[in-house]
């Protein structure tokens, strides 16, 4: 059985490609994505301001917490809303580029990897680390360099090879293809 987007290229295991991605397109999806998840972000902090400024959620002994709750719940959703803005910008800024054959890893990059008969596509980006979308049939995984996976990516090459721990449970990894 084949995975959706990759091409066989012989009967060996480790004889898959990635199919060439569209950069602009896979970073429209994802700004897409941050973009509903800021206006769901935005949406929740206005309902616990209003709930924490309400008439009904005024103390009525020094116990009663529920509008300072509705306060904090307001400020960390507006500062979540304010990350989600920064990040959108940095990538909307991000000028993307293609890597040619033996380039490093670095930002900007979609990496595949392989870890036994398992592969993986992640986007090396600045922001927006643990966004995952769905692009041509395959999920894509953004990861960024201050991630324990990122901070092993960078400056890796096709056909490098690194371990990486992950919940206990060590892994080996071989970089398949840098675009």
């Amino acid at each position: 059985m084949q995975t959706p987007g990759w091409k066989r290229l012989s009967r060996c295991a480790d004889a898959f490609i990635f199919e060439p991605v569209n950069k602009q397109e896979l970073m429209r999806a994802i700004i897409a994505q941050l973009v509903g998840e800021l206006e769901t972000f935005a949406k929740a902090a206005r309902a616990a301001h209003a709930e924490a400024t309400h008439e009904q959620s005024k103390a009525e002994s020094k116990y009663d917490t529920r509008g300072l709750e509705a306060a904090y719940l307001a400020r960390g959703q507006s500062r979540q809303a304010a990350e989600l803005e920064q990040a959108i910008a940095k990538l909307r800024a991000l000028p993307l580029r293609e890597f040619g054959a033996g380039e490093e890893a670095d930002v900007g990059a979609v990496i595949e990897l392989y870890a036994k008969k398992d592969k993986s596509l992640y986007f090396l980006l600045p922001s927006a680390g643990g966004t995952e979308v769905a692009h041509n049939g395959d999920d894509v995984l953004v990861i960024t360099p201050e991630s324990p996976l990122g901070q092993q990516l960078v400056g890796k090459k096709k056909g490098d090879r690194f371990q990486l721990e992950i919940a206990g449970t060590r892994s080996e990894y071989r970089v398949a293809a840098i675009q």
